[in-house]
């Protein structure tokens, strides 16, 4: 059983590692090994993890079963857009899909930000079990990037977005 918590500096190995593969079970065969490498060398460095976690307007969740961490999520207020909290990740292990896991994690970022009325997304076009767990989840395409990843990859991805309940 996995139960949903804050991350704590001490989980973050095990999350950098949940990610790597993660990232390359959903990602290897849209882009190649080599630009998903590239990819989680970049995000998820030990720096950058920590900074999400000490980040004030932010939440970093695992989803953890007292041995392993099982899916982890994270989700800030947007800098940029007003009253709108933004989904940055949401990973569940590949070998533990299917089980709730990104449901519960979801559930408590959903309801950690009072002050937003919107949630936001960038999912790749591609990954069609992402595209139906968010729609199944309430959220709907509200536009396009065409280049979403850092370096100016030229990786594309949709935006989604829902009402956050009670607003």
């Amino acid at each position: 059983m996995y139960f949903v918590r804050t991350a704590g500096e001490r989980d973050l190995k095990k999350v950098r590692a949940l990610l790597v593969e993660s990232f390359h079970a959903t990602y290897d065969e849209l882009h190649g090994k080599t630009m998903v490498d590239d990819l989680v060398t970049h995000l998820f460095t030990p720096a950058a993890l920590k900074a999400r976690l000490v980040r004030r307007d932010a939440e970093f969740l695992v989803a953890d079963n007292g041995s392993n961490i099982g899916g982890v999520g994270y989700a800030a207020m947007s800098q940029a857009l007003t009253k709108t909290v933004m989904l940055h990740l949401l990973y569940v292990s590949p070998s533990l899909k299917r089980q709730g896991i990104g449901r519960d994690i979801f559930a408590e970022l959903e309801s950690c930000f009072p002050d937003a009325e919107i949630m936001r997304l960038e999912v790749e076009p591609q990954n069609a079990a992402a595209i139906a767990f968010y729609k199944a989840h309430g959220f709907t395409e509200a536009g396009r990037n065409e280049n979403s990843a850092p370096g100016q990859s030229g990786i594309p991805s949709l935006i989604f977005e829902k009402p956050i309940e009670g607003h």
